[in-house]
């Protein structure tokens, strides 16, 4: 089967969308000729054309504010044979369907997609123990392509190779004698957190002399911050708010290492071939056997206990319990060297 213009539909987070990247690379390695279309979030734009694999993004976040007509015209201008269902959506679905994409591809256990794919893939993201990349790839099965792929052969294919360049007032803050550590304590309510206490400790554990510290988040997240650690501090760098989406991207590619929770800041370290150091509560499906960081330089902390008291509270204590000693040495013995 001739596959010429392919759709990824991806419209969630960064981290999803970070994870899906490799089924693009994938997808390029056994069909090199194909054009190959994002359709996704507008706020993932900046991270979707840092892949190489990927020709062209579209702007979901526009197309859906479009009235019905409209939005069936979008996506039929993108003259589509197949549409991947990554992340479903019924609206997307029955688009694809009404503009007769030649190949929609979706899972079984959508029911939508009985109705609007005629390419179904028997998946179950719920129940499975595979990582979220793993069960994104998948879905290649109807292109007749090898599906099976561990983790160190996914960090392989992301193809973050178009990272702008970094403004030079972000790149003199790097030093290059010492390990330039990205802090990423918040996650703005996408995942259970460590907790502000513990990046504290964590900064007073690491040595003046060896690391170079910097804080990353949004700006609504810099007011949270400030009173533990950034004016609390002087051996640190504060960014929160200070770059957007894209010198962020190119700053993790300058910098050593990046320690967060299950953030998109993190799979982007990971994907970049970075340190990337990825703390984790025991409760599925936010467990790190699902969303773990993928990458050569890439690692989890997590508390090994079945445990399911923070299914109803972002307040995870199996997370806080995770001492910031275990990581300062991690740190020490694992990445000083790299």
């Amino acid at each position: 089967m001739n596959f010429k213009r392919i759709i990824i539909s991806r419209t969630d987070s960064i981290g999803d969308v970070i994870l899906t990247l490799p089924l693009a690379g994938i997808l390029k390695k056994n069909y090199p000729n194909a054009y190959i279309l994002f359709l996704g979030s507008a706020y993932t734009k900046d991270v979707i054309e840092c892949c190489e694999f990927i020709d062209e993004f579209i702007d979901w976040t526009a197309i859906s504010k479009l009235p019905e007509k409209e939005a069936i015209t979008a996506i039929n201008l993108l003259n589509a044979d197949t549409i991947l269902h990554v992340f479903p959506r019924k609206e997307i679905a029955i688009i694809a369907k009404k503009v007769k994409i030649l190949n929609r591809i979706g899972t079984t256990n959508r029911t939508f997609h009985w109705f609007n794919c005629n390419k179904l893939v028997r998946l179950s993201r719920k129940n499975s123990d595979l990582h979220e990349s793993q069960l994104n790839i998948k879905l290649l099965k109807p292109f007749k392509v090898k599906t099976d792929y561990n983790l160190s052969q996914i960090a392989f294919f992301y193809g973050l190779d178009k990272i702008q360049i970094l403004p030079e007032k972000f790149k003199a803050l790097l030093d290059k004698e010492k390990f330039n550590l990205i802090l990423h304590p918040k996650s703005k309510g996408s995942a259970r957190e460590w907790g502000l206490e513990n990046f504290a400790s964590l900064i007073e554990l690491l040595p003046v002399d060896k690391y170079n510290i910097f804080i990353s988040g949004t700006s609504e997240e810099a007011a949270l911050m400030q009173s533990e650690i950034t004016d609390k501090y002087d051996n640190i760098i504060d960014l929160t708010g200070k770059l957007t989406l894209t010198e962020f991207i190119a700053f993790i590619a300058q910098a050593d290492g990046l320690i967060a929770a299950s953030t998109g800041p993190l799979h982007i370290a990971a994907a970049l071939g970075k340190v990337a150091l990825g703390i984790y509560p025991p409760i599925r499906p936010m467990h790190p056997g699902r969303w773990m960081p993928v990458g050569k330089y890439a690692h989890y902390f997590v508390n090994k206990k079945t445990c399911i008291d923070c299914r109803k509270t972002m307040d995870c204590h199996c997370m806080k319990s995770i001492s910031p000693e275990e990581i300062s040495e991690y740190l020490e013995k694992n990445c000083r060297k790299l």
